[in-house]
Parts: structure tokens; sequence; C-alpha cells
């Protein structure tokens, strides 16, 4: 059997963690922009943060574990 929820935790942190996707902290001109599609040093940095402490979060505290295959 094949574990697949580290595999989708990390895709689906990456994709809305992404900066200047959905929001970005800091921005550019406010503490947070929406969908600015712009990106900065400083939010890459605090991006990358917010990334490693959801998925230190969500693999070894909670422990998610999808399954798949016989």
């Amino acid at each position: 059997m094949s574990d697949w929820g580290p595999v989708l935790v990390a895709v689906v942190l990456f994709i809305l963690l992404t900066p200047g996707l959905l929001f970005q902290v800091p921005g550019r001109h406010k503490c947070i922009e929406f969908g600015n599609f712009q990106t900065s040093g400083a939010s890459i940095l605090v991006h990358s943060i917010l990334y490693f402490a959801l998925i230190c979060i969500f693999l070894l505290a909670v422990g998610v574990h999808i399954y798949v295959g016989s």
C-alpha cells in the first residue's frame, strides 16, 4: 500500500501558500494583499516559514495518512 497523505498535503499547501497567488504577507503596500500576482523576498521568506510550520503540524503532529492500493 502506498501512503499518499504527505504528498497530497505538500501539494495542497504549496499551491495555497504560493506568494501572490491567493494572498501575500507582507504585501508591497499593505500588510496582507490578495491576488496581486507579485512577490518579494520578504514574502517568500514568510511563506516558506508558514509552509514549513504547517507541513510539520500536518505530517508529524496530526499524522495525515491516505493509503492507496491493495
